[in-house]
């Protein structure tokens, strides 16, 4: 688990009880600090898990040029290729 899941998880409950307290002392602007902590909280996992995805991903892209050496090298060509072929000035 990354350290941006676990502090937004914080955030969130952080939100819930601000929130709460807002509701319970009916201060309107409590409620809405809580609210925005709780939405900043879901943000921050949010990045925190596509985070952990990227890297997954990154992980399994090397495993694969470790074992398809040959074809990591013709994808790269590939894509070289394409790139040349769309940036060029005509």
């Amino acid at each position: 688990m990354d350290e941006n899941q676990v502090g937004g998880a914080v955030q969130q409950a952080v939100g819930k009880v601000q929130g709460a307290a807002g509701d319970l002392l009916g201060d309107t602007k409590t409620q809405a600090e809580g609210a925005a902590r709780e939405i900043a909280g879901k943000a921050q996992e949010a990045y925190g898990q596509a985070k952990e995805v990227a890297h997954s991903a990154a992980q399994q892209v090397g495993r694969g040029m470790d074992q398809q050496p040959v074809i990591a090298l013709l994808v790269a060509g590939v894509i070289g290729y394409a790139l040349g072929v769309l940036t060029a000035r005509r």
